[in-house]
């Protein structure tokens, strides 16, 4: 982030008042949740007389502007409502509670869906609470479930389309969504059998709740919704000699015989991923879709695969795999039949990795981290360079790296100067400057942190442009190489800011970038790139200033690992100022930031992230537009830092760190979404 000022022009805001502002409490954040048709199984736990009040902003008691409405407070009715649950509205339609607020001697409900109509259901109408249905129906099949199939079991797939999803199947890749019964958990596990109403039988590859939903991801390629979904069923499979799991591999090869810090028998030991020989026929049949079996049985989907000298590093979806059980001499083998031509290969020498680093692919059960945080000290005092360390500026401490993890957020963007780490060009790297940095690394392997190294310039060396006589193109690449072959081998690095906010380049920047980007790929060929933008890398501003970015096809290449780096702050210049305390922010306004940048990304085929975001700590509604934000990035898998966290920000609205160390709201936002279910097995909107 940058304190400067806009030449864009100021878009119109639309206005947006929260409830929560209305009546002074906190701002609620909204999680959207599939809706979810009445059942005649469904029981009435409780039932409350909605507020008979009429405003500008309430019809009969039922909110105008969100789905939401009021009841009085009492005992009964804060026990009753409670996020998660189904309420049933007079005319029959059920819904589900997303957030519920205090607001004086009323409770304000909010719930999924669309705007509900206070003229229908209203005061003096009643809304009830719908309690849990029998375990089983009067014919002795489990709740969730239906008539019985081969195995004796299905699930009813959900009835909801959006973006992601179509009548209950996931779009992008092979996975439906059932109600989150104890029954669909016990029957829905890794490794079964699951059968669609195609009548493919596919394997489980991975189950996640999400609220009262489940959602089944199997192997093979995409469901056909139209076909496959909602009012259709997922049935239990028996095991068939014909199922993906059991027929005959495309594909198998020896796992590579080499052990060392990173590896155990040609098994990586930090995440689910193992190493082959980099033949022809490997790199064809193990490519990420496919489906690996291992030697024990057991079928992952390949998230990612990258080729490293002469072997092929190969990472899975899942847990970690144990090298003493299944590494070399075992074999692997590809059993999708979407993978490439079948092949047999013969062990030969295995060559270690060049690197010896994990690929880029924050993996696991969780899916990649999504949500982290700016760690600014080291960034600090640009005006005083090199500056002097403790007075000008300093690294964060343990103690923040520790914070976010226990928070979720277990990704740092972390700012340093160049004329600190190379106080004079061309010359050697500083080597108190670089103990630093080594050591804030250390400290955020200690707690499970990933850290993006973040070169905070704004395109200028002491106050020179890159690319002109004094600050050479070479320059700039050579000090990246230099960081790189000291950091290529910690285990916290998860990748390379070229440059934060670059602005009135000359031009200049996309030779500037790429330049960069070879040097370092010289030296590591699989930590993430991050690439930022012309005109302080604006989100909204992306296509205009960065017609030229990607013109080379170097640029484009995905075997690169390139990652385009977007800004973007809520107020009316774009700036992130945030100069009018008394501006509102309208809730889609963060979204409609970014998707020219995400729209950008998709028509290219790259990656994204949004290095800096934030908001104000006195706007409610900047809060909800945050939440909203969050949920579209989270949506398309494009990861983001939040501006910012660390020491030394005193009292600085956008900060999560403060001297007082008072409640910081943007901090409620942010864990929601790092706790949040995501499917994302790399950085997209890439696929």
């Amino acid at each position: 982030m940058s304190f400067r000022r806009s030449t864009g022009k100021p878009r119109l805001l639309v206005a947006s008042v929260a409830l929560a502002t209305m009546f002074g409490v906190t701002t609620v954040y909204n999680q959207a949740v599939a809706a979810e048709p009445a059942t005649a199984s469904a029981t009435v736990a409780f039932t409350s007389p909605i507020n008979r009040f009429n405003s500008k902003d309430f019809v009969n008691g039922v909110w105008k502007n969100v789905p939401a409405f009021s009841v009085p407070a009492t005992t009964a009715s804060i026990a009753a409502f409670k996020r998660g649950v189904r309420v049933r509205f007079a005319d029959g339609q059920v819904r589900k509670i997303t957030q519920v607020n205090k607001v004086g001697d009323n409770l304000s409900v909010y719930v999924d869906g669309a705007l509900l109509d206070g003229s229908k259901v209203g005061a003096p109408n009643t809304v009830s609470v719908l309690g849990d249905a029998p375990a089983t129906s009067a014919g002795g099949t489990p709740k969730g479930g239906s008539a019985p199939t081969d195995s004796g079991y299905a699930a009813s797939i959900n009835n909801f389309t959006n973006t992601d999803w179509l009548n209950g199947v996931w779009r992008k890749s092979a996975g439906v969504s059932i109600p989150a019964t104890e029954a669909n958990k016990e029957a829905f596990k890794v490794g079964a059998k699951a059968k669609t109403a195609d009548g493919v039988t596919r394997t489980v590859t991975r189950v996640t709740a999400s609220g009262a939903n489940l959602s089944v991801f199997m192997d093979g390629a995409p469901i056909d919704g139209n076909v496959a979904g909602y009012p259709r069923k997922l049935a239990l499979a028996a095991s068939s000699a014909s199922e993906p799991g059991s027929a005959a591999p495309v594909a198998t090869t020896p796992l590579n015989n080499f052990t060392n810090a990173d590896w155990l028998n040609g098994i990586w030991r930090k995440s689910a991923g193992f190493s082959i020989p980099a033949t022809a026929a490997n790199q064809a049949a193990f490519k990420a879709g496919a489906s690996a079996r291992l030697a024990d049985g057991q079928v992952r989907k390949i998230t990612r695969s990258q080729v490293v000298g002469n072997n092929m590093s190969v990472f899975l979806e899942g847990a970690a795999i144990d090298g003493n059980a299944l590494g070399y001499p075992k074999t692997i083998s590809v059993v999708s039949a979407s993978a490439g031509p079948g092949a047999t290969t013969e062990a030969r020498p295995a060559q270690a990795p060049s690197t010896g680093v994990q690929a880029p692919v924050a993996g696991g059960d969780s899916g990649i981290r999504l949500v982290g945080v700016n760690l600014s000290a080291a960034g600090f005092g640009p005006q005083v360079v090199p500056g002097t360390y403790g007075k000008h500026y300093f690294y964060p401490d343990e103690s923040y790296y520790k914070k976010y993890a226990d928070n979720g957020l277990d990704l740092v963007r972390l700012p340093f100067l160049w004329e600190r780490i190379q106080p004079k060009l061309n010359t050697n790297l500083d080597s108190a400057e670089l103990a630093r940095l080594l050591q804030s690394l250390d400290l955020a392997q200690k707690h499970g942190v990933k850290v993006i190294l973040d070169m905070h310039n704004y395109y200028r060396y002491y106050g020179k442009l890159i690319g002109t006589k004094e600050v050479p193109i070479e320059s700039f690449a050579s000090v990246w190489k230099q960081i790189v072959q000291k950091v290529v081998n910690h285990p916290a690095v998860l990748g390379y800011g070229l440059m934060n906010e670059p602005y009135v380049t000359n031009g200049l920047w996309p030779q500037a970038a790429e330049a960069a980007a070879k040097a370092i790929r010289t030296l590591d060929r699989e930590r993430w790139i991050y690439v930022a933008g012309d005109r302080y890398s604006s989100a909204f501003h992306w296509p205009k200033y960065n017609p030229t970015l990607v013109n080379s096809p170097w640029m484009r290449d995905p075997k690169n690992n390139l990652v385009y780096e977007a800004h973007m702050y809520l107020d009316k210049d774009y700036s992130g100022n945030y100069a009018d305390r008394s501006e509102t922010y309208a809730p889609d306004l963060g979204v409609e930031r970014v998707k020219p940048f995400v729209d950008w990304l998709k028509a290219n085929n790259l990656r994204g992230y949004i290095g800096e975001h934030g908001v104000p700590d006195y706007a409610p509604s900047a809060m909800v537009a945050m939440d909203n934000l969050l949920t579209y990035l989270r949506q398309n898998c494009v990861p983001m830092t939040y501006w910012a966290a660390g020491p030394w920000w005193g009292e600085y609205v956008l900060s999560l760190d403060t001297k007082s160390n008072s409640h910081r709201p943007q901090l409620t936002v942010l864990k929601k979404h790092a706790a949040a279910t995501n499917n994302c097995t790399s950085i997209g909107p890439l696929r």
